[in-house]
Order: C-alpha cells, then sequence, then structure tokens
C-alpha cells in the first residue's frame, strides 16, 4: 500500500501550514481549565475560523488522507485542539454524515461546522461500562416521541453542550445488541439534570446526565429503530480510527522534550533510561505509520475507519502510559508536582486503557474480527 502523498495533498499542506503561521500568533489567551463557558467560547471561536478559511469540514467530508494531514499540521503547529467540540467534529458529526438522512445532515452538520454548537457523548452508564450493550436507559415510544428514562455518566462537557448522541434501549425483549436505538438528544429539554464530576486531575470535563421522562422527538433517531448498535459501530470507528492521531504527534514532540530533559539533568547516562526512550521513539514511529496504513486502507474502500482502529487504540492506550511512566523517571520529584503540565498529563494518560473501548474489549475485537479466533463465551 503507497503510505506517500499526492502532489494535490502535499500542496494542501503547504496552503495548511501558511494558514496556520498567519493566523496563530493573533489568537487570544486561553481561558482558565475550570472557565467551561470560557473554554467553549474559544474553542468555538476557532472552529468558526477554520470554517471560514475552508477547513471546517476536514474531518468528515476530505479524504481521510486530507483528515491526517490536518491533524498532523494543526498539532505540530500548536494549533488549539477541538476541545469542548470533540464529540460534534469528531464522533456525532461523522456519524451523522454517515448515517444521518438528508434532512438530519443539513439540520446537524452545518452549525456543529460553523462553531455554533457543542455536543456531547450518552453512552456509558453506572452498570454499563465497558459492557456497552448492557445499557438500561429505557426510550419508550410515545406517538411522534421517545419518552427516555435513566441516567448516563462520564459524559465530556455535558454542562455546556446543545446536543447529545444518546443510546437508549426500545426494545428490552430483543437480544441485548438489537434493541438499541440511536438518538439526537436537546440538552435543553425538561427533564435532563446535569452533575459534573471531578477526575483525578482536579478537572471537569466529565458529567453524570439523569434523564427523567425526557421527549425526544422521533425525528432525532438516525437510523432505524433497534438498529442502534450498528451506529454506534460507526461512531466507535471513528473515535478509534482518527480521533487520537493529533495525540500521537503530541506524544512525539513530548518524547523529543524528555530526551532533552534528560540530558540537562543528567539522567541521559542511564543507558536504560536511553533504551526506554529509543524503544518508544520506535514505537510512536510505528503507530504514526499504523495511523497512516488504517487511513489509506479507509480511503481505499470509500467506508468508515475499520478495526485496524482498534489495533491502533490498544497499542496506543499502553504506549501513552509507559510515555508518561518514563517522564516520571526523568523528571523525578518534579513529576510530583500538579502544576506541571507533564504530571496532569500523566494522570489522564490512565484513563486511555478505557476511554473509547477498554483494552480488553479492543483485544476481544482484534481476536475476532482480525484473527478469526472463535466468540468466548
Amino acid at each position: 500500500m503507497d503510505l506517500s502523498c499526492t502532489p494535490e495533498e502535499e500542496e494542501f499542506r503547504a496552503r495548511l501550514r501558511e494558514w496556520l503561521a498567519g493566523v496563530l500568533p493573533a489568537l487570544p489567551d486561553k481561558p482558565s481549565p475550570d472557565d467551561w463557558p470560557g473554554r467553549r467560547a474559544y474553542d468555538l471561536g476557532w472552529q468558526r475560523m477554520l470554517h471560514d478559511a475552508g477547513y471546517a469540514d476536514v474531518h468528515w467530508d476530505a479524504s481521510p488522507t486530507r483528515r491526517l494531514i490536518f491533524l498532523e499540521e494543526t498539532e505540530k503547529a500548536g494549533a488549539p485542539y477541538v476541545g469542548a467540540n470533540f464529540v460534534g467534529l469528531l464522533h456525532a458529526g461523522p456519524t451523522i454524515a454517515a448515517e444521518g438522512s438528508a434532512e438530519q445532515r443539513a439540520r446537524w452538520l452545518p452549525p456543529i461546522l460553523r462553531g455554533e454548537q457543542v455536543w456531547c457523548q450518552g453512552f456509558s452508564e453506572p452498570d454499563a461500562g465497558s459492557d456497552l450493550a448492557s445499557l438500561r436507559t429505557r426510550a419508550r415510544r410515545d406517538g411522534d416521541t421517545y419518552v427516555v428514562t435513566g441516567s448516563k455518566i462520564w459524559t465530556s462537557h455535558a454542562e455546556v453542550a446543545d446536543w447529545c448522541e444518546l443510546l437508549v434501549r426500545t426494545d428490552p425483549e430483543a437480544p441485548r445488541h438489537r434493541g438499541i436505538t440511536w438518538l439526537a438528544l436537546p440538552m435543553d429539554a425538561d427533564g435532563i439534570t446535569v452533575r459534573p464530576l471531578r477526575t483525578l486531575a482536579g478537572s471537569a470535563e466529565f458529567a453524570e446526565v439523569f434523564l427523567d421522562e425526557v421527549r425526544v422527538p422521533v425525528a432525532n433517531r438516525v437510523g432505524e429503530e433497534n438498529d442502534g448498535w450498528r451506529v454506534t459501530m460507526v461512531t466507535l470507528s471513528f473515535e478509534r480510527g482518527t480521533a487520537f492521531v493529533g495525540e500521537v504527534v503530541a506524544c512525539r514532540r513530548v518524547l523529543g522534550q524528555l530526551a532533552r530533559a534528560a540530558r540537562k539533568n543528567g539522567r541521559w547516562d542511564d543507558p536504560v533510561l536511553r533504551r526506554r526512550l529509543g524503544r518508544l521513539d520506535a514505537e510512536f514511529r510505528a503507530l504514526w505509520r499504523l495511523t497512516q496504513w488504517n487511513v489509506s486502507a479507509a480511503e481505499a474502500s470509500g467506508s468508515v475507519p475499520g478495526v485496524g482502529g482498534s489495533v491502533f487504540k490498544l497499542r496506543y492506550s499502553h504506549a501513552r502510559q509507559e510515555l508518561y511512566d518514563a517522564a516520571a523517571e526523568v523528571l523525578g520529584a518534579d513529576s510530583l508536582d500538579l502544576g506541571r503540565p507533564w504530571t496532569l498529563d500523566r494522570l489522564s494518560s490512565l484513563s486511555y486503557t478505557i476511554a473509547a473501548g477498554t483494552s480488553q474489549i479492543q483485544r476481544t475485537i482484534v481476536a475476532e474480527r482480525i484473527l478469526g479466533l472463535p466468540r468466548g463465551r
């Protein structure tokens, strides 16, 4: 498989670099991490700039290779991350683009692209985290609406979201994978309570969401009733396929910073540490090539990212944890200072073997869908 870029793609890269070099120095300072209304405004302001420059739809309308170039170059340039709108841009938006009706695409996609609306994800539940198919939030059909009751947890940015991609159980008698439906939930609907959760790192980007007889129009259903599991697999393929691309670039940058810090504080003299950093460098280079392969495969097939995303997600989750363990070894006591970004990144890295599907789930996918091993009992 050819992993090189075409002349047109390299031209796209050059134009993007030039635009980033011109606009990034003029950006305002980022708001405080605890100022969620401010962070929402900042993130949506950046999305509006991308929209006006013609880069807004790169996450689902551009080819996978151009999407990869965009993520690589924006991360290298230190551009703002999608932030509060990551669910809309990287999960819900691509899913609606792939599975939604023409009316749904016209209704929901333009506001996401223009930086006008934020989405959150209502998948996990207190008793159904890794085992997503065992979710219990119920949606009862009542004419042209669903009446939803239940709760969700680890709902990113729910406190500033306009919409939620929500999984509900519409047929409790069906096999658990076949009674699920994907709904777009307006977060200002009656009966919704949002309670922020504070993480180990002290941040509050997650929340619990309680749903008490919330009415959602049937027109907000993406896909057919009880076909939500298949639609969800489309969502998760985007989440595992390209959502972490920029972070691989960021990890390679952090690795370089660690090597420089080790040379400065004398830790570079330890051959074991040098081998560890060298192995991590090879690891992230391989992950980048794997990403290129996955993107090229999706482009060749004309479909959404495939199960190769699970291979990437599995290895990347553990490599990231190993990177920040190495950072603790290099920095010593300084790695315990919560005022340092690396310390917070190390704490957040602990969640990566859980987020977007646990490592156990990814191993099952690889075993069954790639290696062809028999299903477990």
